[in-house]
């Protein structure tokens, strides 16, 4: 940059570089998305084609910024974390927040066609972006256990909410008041005697949200988008999950030259518990990454 008698002005910028040794979490939320949904007509209680929309967001963040090592999306947010030694933009959280967010927001457009098709966008979506830093590997895992928590809860609640709506005619402040003050053991008591539905039978995409890794193990099934899986399995409910063992794959008469095509070898899409355990008995590298 040219110096001149006008660079003086650079001092008033702030220095916001982040603490070393710690895990970095950009965590983007939509702005104004009760609304979002309603006015595209988003289908209640889970819409898979704008969760595949976020999550395809995400990956394209990924992709971007190699030193992600996980991501966690559910409903309209995702977190994202950096490794600890991460020095991405000299750790500048302004930079990260600003950078994250403006990739995921233009990716959500500009792949919108892909999985809403003819149905045109109304007006820009906005998301807003925080940065967040985590010292130990606790306070990362309880923040995401926190995130996965919170899919859970809203979850069980909206689909009690829309079952009563549209299966019993209650309107959404009838709705509302019918579960007011409930428990989550009211809520699977409701489902399952009015409706016949076993909560832990509902989709796991949308019980336990979406996590993102880095692909060990080459090109998996579990990276197909949920609606190019139903499109080529036929299936309403089949949802292939990735690698070791978390899930069965999809239609193995898939030819190779497909899965060539649709898969994308460098993320693992993952709908799986958090919060225990064997999640990181699995994944032992994303906290502890080898020494190179």
């Amino acid at each position: 940059m040219a110096k001149s008698k006008f660079e003086y002005v650079k001092q008033f910028e702030s220095e916001d570089k982040l603490l070393p040794n710690c895990w970095i979490v950009v965590r983007i939320d939509g702005k104004g998305f009760h609304r979002f949904s309603d006015v595209h007509n988003y289908i209640k209680p889970n819409d898979d084609r704008a969760l595949d929309l976020m999550s395809k967001a995400a990956e394209t963040v990924m992709e971007e910024f190699k030193d992600i090592v996980l991501a966690y999306g559910q409903s309209d947010e995702y977190s994202f974390v950096f490794k600890k030694t991460t020095n991405v933009y000299n750790r500048r959280a302004s930079k990260l927040a600003t950078n994250v967010v403006s990739l995921f927001a233009s990716s959500f457009v500009y792949f919108w066609p892909r999985y809403f098709g003819t149905t045109m966008m109304q007006y820009p979506p906005a998301f807003d972006s925080r940065t967040v830093l985590y010292p130990t590997d606790k306070n990362l895992r309880d923040y995401l256990s926190w995130r996965q928590a919170d899919c859970h809860i809203n979850n069980l609640y909206n689909t009690c909410f829309w079952k009563l709506i549209q299966e019993k005619g209650l309107t959404p402040a009838e709705s509302q008041e019918r579960l007011k003050g409930t428990m989550s053991s009211d809520k699977n008591e409701l489902l399952f005697k009015e409706f016949e539905i076993n909560y832990n039978n509902l989709h796991a995409l949308h019980r336990k949200g979406t996590i993102l890794i880095r692909a060990t193990k080459g090109i998996e099934n579990g990276d197909l988008d949920l609606s190019l899986q139903l499109h080529l399995s036929g299936s309403s409910t089949s949802r292939s999950q990735s690698a070791r063992g978390h899930g069965r794959g999809m239609d193995s008469r898939r030819s190779p030259q497909m899965s060539r095509k649709l898969t994308r070898p460098n993320i693992d899409r993952l709908h799986v518990d958090l919060i225990g355990e064997q999640f990181w008995t699995d994944y032992p590298d994303i906290l502890n990454p080898p020494k190179r």
